[in-house]
């Protein structure tokens, strides 16, 4: 079972730039994008559909252009399940998670910080879906939470983490959450793994930071600890470039 997770920075955009021709040759199981930046109605299903992905589902936020999450799989899932239940995070379609009889997966877009009222923001959103997600392995132990989660866990991840210290995606709190989060029973699969550095996930636009490899590693398919035997591979697809995430994977035998 091949899973990859993928911030598209606009779901159009990265169409024009070649993504479905690169998710026919890849061709994973599942993919859970975020920042898809469109509604349903406004892309031709069909074309998902013509390269096997018949299954696809599509969360979007309340605000047009803006977050929004989806998955596409080649199987049916039993149970889809849009948001969380909590209406201030699903105004902005940031959960989407689809249940299969082994398994579920979950796409998730967690907020970045990117002035005060947004980290307050953030900060709130990161408790709650913590609360949310601890209640919901008790229905669900063997989950699968990919996305972009807005944070670099430690100094490894990030390019320079002397400097950024004191930025949203690399405060003390925002890393001590995923150390928290991690512990209650979850797999960063790709650490899990991998142990090199400069392996990241998100480039600024600006300064030439791709090309420098200036990044930072804020996108993660997370797993519970009950799959954590079924891991079979995790790696970063840091060549591919319709957005400014690149996308990332895991594979489970399952």
């Amino acid at each position: 079972m091949k899973i990859f997770s993928y911030n598209v920075n606009g779901i159009r955009a990265a169409i024009k730039k070649g993504f479905l021709n690169w998710l026919e040759e890849y061709s994973p199981d599942v993919i859970c994008l975020q920042e898809i930046k469109a509604n349903e109605d406004q892309l031709d299903l069909d074309l998902f559909s013509k390269i096997g992905y018949k299954y696809n589902y599509w969360f979007s936020a309340n605000k047009k252009g803006y977050s929004g999450v989806a998955i596409l799989s080649k199987s049916k899932p039993k149970n889809i399940q849009y948001g969380t239940g909590i209406d201030y995070m699903d105004f902005e379609g940031r959960n989407l998670r689809v249940d299969f009889e082994e398994f579920s997966v979950m796409s998730l877009y967690l907020p970045s910080g990117t002035n005060i009222k947004r980290l307050g923001y953030k900060f709130k959103y990161m408790e709650e879906f913590y609360n949310y997600t601890m209640e919901l392995k008790k229905s669900i132990p063997n989950l699968i939470i990919c996305g972009d989660y807005n944070v670099c866990h430690e100094a490894i991840d990030i390019h320079d983490p002397i400097r950024n210290v004191k930025f949203s995606g690399f405060l003390p709190e925002e890393r001590l959450w995923i150390t928290n989060f991690i512990n209650s029973g979850f797999v960063d699969s790709f650490r899990y793994l991998n142990s090199e550095p400069h392996c990241y996930s998100w480039w600024s636009y600006r300064a030439n930071s791709r090309d420098n490899n200036k990044g930072w590693r804020i996108d993660y398919n997370m797993v519970s600890n009950n799959l954590k035997s079924k891991i079979k591979s995790a790696y970063i697809l840091d060549e591919i470039k319709h957005s400014d995430h690149c996308p990332i994977a895991v594979e489970l035998k399952l």
